[in-house]
């Protein structure tokens, strides 16, 4: 049994930030919403209460049961988690006087507090909250403190419970690191042996249990999380796994020819799927992104089963699932909204009447690359950019035909093979071209034209979560633009997007 920390979700925008931070340590943890606390049956070692977009003193805030947790389980409750444990102990939160938000500097420190061992006097932390603890009950002791903050950290007497009003697991939280290396390895006891090599162990051994003689049929899209998936099952029962990869015709230039030929040489037993005519046709006309999005999602459910059943004897259906997929089945009602449908392929499942199996729906996109690096995956699939599930489809903003397929590749590839050529490719997180539904008026030696805008989108990040425009060389967006132009028929003008997330997404649509 995988040793683990829990961390309790009030809906706080942070609140995979604080399960990445704990993974980085090689430490396992699994977020659960509030009011669904996990039977422990001695796998967790520690509770984490996160932050939340609620007050305290709302009617409606989140109230957990911490019975089988408070005294016998070590706690740490960060911002309102600290300040529910404050209140519900017989504490005064109330709204901050002053704004409490962004950076701010402990002017005390207790270097004595096993939480805060090995952090500096004056070290700096991030504020995000509108109430504060004005008063603590009695047995709680302060161990940190700002200028305008008293209580930035307690402990409780008689218990390993702590709780902090600033958020560690943010970078602007210098030392967060330490401070949750100390409540989760030496408060909690956790023995850091989370790692990609154990994960790889361990999972195959549970898949060879699991599956034993059956077979397997999974949709492989050439990205990072399906192609991982495959080579785990792969190794795990071989020819047994059947993998499809479907042509939608929406994939980037030459790519279906490509990949199929890569997952050849890793021996996987791949059949390719060309049905570009069959999505192309449906989407005739529709301009509506999620009406694209549902179009291709029925499309590949007849191509996949279609496909499926022509394989004898199938158990299994194997999914890419990756654990934020997880946590969004069943996350708090929080700050977030539903922004657009997920680009997974919904109603697979029940369609084909088949059990699932998702071998990497405990990972984070980071740790599916190093489960991939382990397993002996290339960075011809590992370090390739994500890439939306129904392709350039949400990329054309407005109907798709295949002459604007044909030019927004074209665009595309001119793009990416620039930012390898010039080894700028590994330092975005993503980057594409969109064609947008606008032509401008432009001269082209002595001819006047009239033809399309596009615009291109490079992002850093180091999650998806949140990303800032990269800051691509003139030089370099000037080749761009210029190789473009004169290359691809049908464009006269190249913007360029310089929106961050928040308050813009990565993708358009």
């Amino acid at each position: 049994m995988q040793e683990a920390i829990l961390i309790l979700d009030f809906g706080s925008q942070y609140t995979q930030l604080i399960a990445r931070r704990v993974r980085e340590l090689n430490v396992y943890c699994e977020i659960f919403p509030y009011h669904h606390v996990p039977f422990n049956n001695g796998q967790y070692k520690g509770v984490i209460l996160s932050g939340s977009p609620f007050s305290v003193r709302d009617q409606d805030a989140p109230v957990p049961d911490l019975t089988e947790i408070r005294g016998k389980l070590p706690v740490l409750g960060i911002c309102y988690g600290a300040q529910y444990l404050a209140q519900s102990s017989g504490g005064v939160v109330a709204p901050s006087r002053i704004r409490e938000y962004g950076r701010a500097n402990l002017s005390f420190l207790d270097i004595q507090s096993s939480l805060l061992k090995g952090m500096g006097p004056g070290t700096q932390v991030w504020m995000s909250h509108a109430d504060t603890i004005l008063e603590v009950p009695p047995g709680f002791q302060t161990i940190a403190g700002t200028t305008d903050v008293r209580y930035a950290g307690y402990h409780i007497s008689g218990e390993d419970t702590y709780g902090i009003q600033f958020h560690p697991e943010v970078y602007h939280t210098t030392e967060g690191l330490t401070l949750l290396r100390n409540f989760v390895v030496d408060i909690c006891g956790c023995s850091q042996s989370w790692t990609p090599e154990s994960f790889v162990e361990s999972t195959i051994a549970a898949l060879r249990e699991k599956l034993g003689e059956d077979k397997v049929v999974l949709g492989l899209s050439g990205g990072v999380d399906s192609s991982v998936t495959a080579i785990l099952l792969h190794k795990a029962i071989g020819k047994n796994l059947y993998c499809i990869f479907v042509d939608n015709g929406l994939l980037r230039k030459n790519e279906f020819r490509d990949v199929l030929e890569r997952y050849k040489r890793l021996d996987l037993n791949v059949t390719g799927v060309d049905a570009a005519d069959l999505f192309l046709d449906a989407l005739k006309g529709i301009s509506d992104p999620e009406k694209k999005r549902k179009i291709i999602g029925k499309c590949f459910i007849d191509v996949f089963d279609a496909e499926a059943h022509k394989i004898k004897n199938i158990s299994w259906l194997a999914q890419g699932t990756i654990y934020p997929d997880v946590i969004e089945s069943h996350s708090v009602k929080g700050p977030s909204a539903t922004i657009k449908s997920h680009h997974n392929v919904g109603g697979l499942p029940e369609h084909l009447k088949l059990k699932i199996v998702e071998p990497m729906n405990a990972l984070f996109k980071d740790e599916v690359r190093k489960v991939g690096r382990t397993l002996g995956l290339d960075d011809d699939f590992l370090a390739r950019h994500p890439f939306p599930g129904p392709g350039l489809a949400v990329r054309i903003l407005s109907d798709v035909d295949r002459d604007k397929v044909r030019l927004l590749q074209d665009v595309d590839d001119i793009f990416i093979s620039l930012l390898r050529s010039h080894d700028l490719y590994h330092d975005i997180w993503q980057a594409f071209a969109v064609l947008l539904p606008v032509q401008t008026v432009g001269v082209m030696g002595d001819e006047r034209t009239y033809e399309n805008v596009v615009a291109l989108r490079a992002v850093t990040s180091t999650d998806g979560m949140t990303a800032d425009w990269a800051q691509l060389p003139y030089d370099f967006l000037a080749k761009v633009s210029n190789d473009i132009i004169n290359k691809v028929k049908g464009v006269n003008r190249v913007v360029y997007d310089i929106s961050s997330k928040p308050p813009a997404t990565i993708e358009w649509e």
